[in-house]
């Protein structure tokens, strides 16, 4: 099920209370399909690795993840890997899902974000960024100028900080859960 917020137009800039806000939250990066993307213009996503496509620090093959991100690729969705993993797990998974990323991203800041986005040959309001983590994937990809898409978590075995961060997202999620009902 998805929750989303009116996006707006393309350049025009999210407030600052609102760079935190996801434009969709979904369950899983399964709810996202090509027809999900059609209806949305989207034609690329920049994805984070750990907890959003495969669970943290697992090497363990994901035969679920590896058929969605063909069915995204053979529908012409170009994919490219964002996270702030080490260079070695990232070439791990680059290698198994072959499609192209970059390791310690330094996200939120943009510039990562906006390089990958030039590079798919793709206006930033035609790619979505999507994670597992508002402080990181969301704040980074609605710098850039990117649709964001917060998923949940796929595990609780993150590091000791990551799960302190999770306490700060369910409180703003909560704030904007709130606003939006009033």
């Amino acid at each position: 099920m998805s929750l989303e917020s009116k996006r707006p137009e393309f350049g025009v800039r999210k407030s600052r209370r609102d760079l935190l806000k996801p434009d969709c939250t979904l369950e899983s990066i399964m709810d996202i399909t090509p027809n999900f993307l059609l209806e949305r213009h989207l034609r690329g996503l920049l994805l984070d690795l750990d907890n959003t496509l495969i669970p943290y620090a697992s090497i363990e093959d994901a035969p679920e993840v590896m058929a969605w991100v063909s069915g995204l690729l053979e529908r012409g969705i170009q994919l490219y890997l964002l996270s702030n993993a080490t260079h070695g797990r990232v070439a791990y998974w680059i290698d198994k899902l072959q499609f192209s990323g970059v390791g310690l991203a330094s996200k939120p800041f943009p510039g990562a974000f906006r390089k990958a986005i030039r590079g798919m040959q793709l206006e930033p309001r035609q790619v979505a960024m999507v994670g597992d983590q508002l402080f990181t994937d969301v704040l980074g990809g609605n710098l850039a100028g990117a649709y964001t898409i917060w998923v949940r978590p796929l595990s609780d075995n993150a590091l000791p900080h990551t799960r302190m961060v999770r306490r700060l997202e369910r409180s703003v999620m909560k704030r904007y859960a709130k606003r939006s009902s009033s």
